[in-house]
């Protein structure tokens, strides 16, 4: 059995502080290269997860992010998105960190060890067999997302995660193990940096595919976007332009009318 934490070895530089910032930033860029193939080796892992996700979404299942500290973070970044991005409710994709809230801008002390509190905040989210709980930690031994997986999958509820190490107990207890081995970090343990960007990578990859499954984007744009500014209300516009051949003035006008692309779209074929 594999335990071998990869995120915590010694960084293949030393003596960072000896160096100009020239050979920082191309050193710091050498190792990033190496992000993609990880992250294309488990394609078949995040093509399985996306299948599931959709299968359960439709029937009107949720996706749980579950993390601590940066992958908790990601977690909730990914999750906070996808409504404005897609015009979906913010109770489809729910990303859930240790310590709550304000563990999004200052860390919680010892918040990531307690096993039980994950669960707990499932459990309060009516969480139910057609949800999917996904747990996020690059060392892959995270308590308090090991926790809550094991108590989901117990529970007949799909779980995967995302980790940054071979063979961890987080990826045994888990229905869907994707494993991105990114190598050591930069400066040593700083799971922020490649295995951050891997995650980042990753939860993009997994609920843009889903999105896009459940018809949230037409041709490849986002048509039913939520028009939160100036910049989205322009971008829809031209959208209903390239689509209807309507002047700027209308597609403008209809657009604010129906409050998404996609509806002024179906007006229009409702029309004819």
């Amino acid at each position: 059995m594999n335990t071998e934490s990869i995120t915590e070895k010694d960084s293949l530089y030393h003596d960072l502080e000896k160096m100009s910032v020239k050979e920082l930033l191309h050193h710091i860029h050498e190792e990033d290269k190496k992000i993609l193939p990880a992250v294309g080796a488990v394609i078949p892992k995040i093509e399985e997860l996306v299948e599931q996700v959709f299968l359960r979404m439709k029937k009107g299942g949720r996706l749980f992010y579950m993390g601590a500290g940066t992958s908790g973070r990601l977690g909730i970044l990914d999750a906070s998105e996808i409504p404005p991005t897609f015009g979906v409710g913010h109770g489809l994709v729910i990303g859930l960190i240790a310590g709550g809230d304000k563990a999004i801008r200052k860390a919680v002390e010892a918040a990531e060890d307690d096993e039980e509190v994950g669960w707990k905040e499932l459990e309060k989210q009516d969480i139910n067999e057609l949800d999917t709980v996904v747990g996020i930690a690059a060392s892959g031994r995270t308590p308090y997302v090991v926790g809550a997986v094991k108590k989901a999958r117990e529970n007949k509820i799909l779980t995967a995660c995302i980790v940054n190490n071979p063979g961890s107990v987080l990826a045994r207890n888990v229905d869907i193990a994707i494993e991105a081995i990114v190598g050591p970090e930069f400066v040593t343990g700083s799971t922020r940096m490649k295995s951050g960007t891997s995650q980042k990578i990753i939860l993009n990859m997994i609920t843009t595919s889903v999105m896009i499954k459940l018809g949230r984007v037409k041709g490849n744009k986002m048509v039913n976007m939520q028009l939160t500014n100036q910049k989205l209300v322009h971008r829809g516009t031209r959208m209903i332009v390239s689509e209807l051949g309507y002047s700027e003035d209308k597609a403008k006008r209809l657009l604010l009318l129906h409050g998404s692309v996609n509806e002024v779209l179906e007006a229009a074929r409702n029309e004819k």
